[in-house]
């Protein structure tokens, strides 16, 4: 793609991104917030958990997605049987006796790991190693996946039996933890009509793969003032208890806090999240715009903070002002 300079393809990014909301709404009802928060992440290279109860249309909305942008997609259903060869793929011995490789639903460009949580974690870590190294490795040879990778894992917040909670080490390696709540009144009567009549709309392609690599690479180039790398590494700081920049209520109501993947995070969301809104260059309020989800799953709890039924949001919104 040929832009005569980085503030027209900004521009141009912004077009698509509102063509991409456009196209996606004629599918998934609502959730606005939800969309922007996982195109921040494709486009910054990361990667969403996504904690909902059932029915909320997570897959449809990935798999809306995946069309919209033009990209392959698999579904992982995750349970605790599923080995992590059911992931990666396997070596099978073909006609001609030589051991040949075939490639698991990992090898996708867009993967929705359903209910992650429901698996050990031998094959949790076999997916994880994948989002962070963006290649598997079986019997000792690596195979690269192909870019742009981006994982959504869902998790239910209701059932917790059965379950093996992602440590928080595997945790940090997601860039967004978005919550999925229930959609308004207005919402469920369109969400209602549209599922229950012949009435389906399938999304255009509004971006390729060669076009999402190319945005990915422009959000990097996009430049930040010092004030607000000073204000992202301050906020992650005061999330730290007993530490020399911790605020009262991390030395109060948290076990630990977030690490410098979150400033990182802070500090690349607030890129995407100023060009999205036409801007050239993130300022403090780009920041705060992202920071719940990025700190939400970044930050433990102590028993005061539960007793007191302080959330994690509760906290984030006092660090925030």
């Amino acid at each position: 793609m040929q832009y005569s300079s980085d503030v027209e393809a900004i521009n141009a990014l912004v077009t698509k991104y509102n063509l991409l909301k456009s196209e996606i709404g004629k599918v998934i009802v609502g959730q606005d917030e939800v969309i922007k928060n996982l195109l921040i992440s494709i486009f910054c290279k990361g990667h969403c958990l996504l904690v909902g109860v059932p029915g909320l249309a997570k897959t449809l909305m990935v798999n809306t997605l995946s069309k919209a942008l033009g990209l392959s997609y698999s579904r992982i259903q995750f349970t605790p049987d599923l080995m992590p060869s059911d992931i990666i793929g396997t070596e099978i011995l073909d006609e001609t006796r030589k051991f040949r490789f075939i490639k698991g639903p990992v090898f996708a460009n867009i993967i929705l790991a359903d209910e992650i949580n429901r698996t050990p974690p031998k094959t949790q870590s076999a997916l994880l190693e994948a989002m962070q190294e963006k290649a598997v490795t079986v019997a000792g040879v690596s195979y690269k996946l192909e870019e742009p990778f981006f994982v959504l894992a869902t998790q239910n917040p209701i059932e917790q039996e059965g379950t093996y909670p992602l440590p928080e080490a595997q945790l940090d390696r997601f860039m967004f933890n978005i919550w999925l709540d229930y959609p308004s009144y207005s919402e469920e009567i369109r969400i209602v009509k549209n599922t229950t009549s012949r009435h389906f709309t399938q999304p255009q392609i509004v971006l390729e793969a060669n076009e999402i690599l190319f945005f990915q690479e422009l959000i990097l180039k996009i430049p930040v003032p010092d004030n607000v790398y000073e204000y992202a590494v301050n906020l992650v700081s005061r999330t730290r208890p007993n530490s020399p920049r911790g605020d009262e209520w991390a030395n109060r109501y948290i076990t630990w806090g977030a690490g410098p993947r979150a400033s990182q995070y802070l500090i690349f969301g607030a890129k995407c999240h100023a060009a999205l809104t036409g801007k050239y260059s993130p300022d403090i309020e780009d920041v705060k715009a992202i920071a719940t989800a990025v700190l939400r799953h970044r930050i433990v709890r102590n028993f005061k903070a539960e007793a007191e039924n302080i959330r994690v949001e509760d906290i984030i919104d006092h660090l925030l002002i």
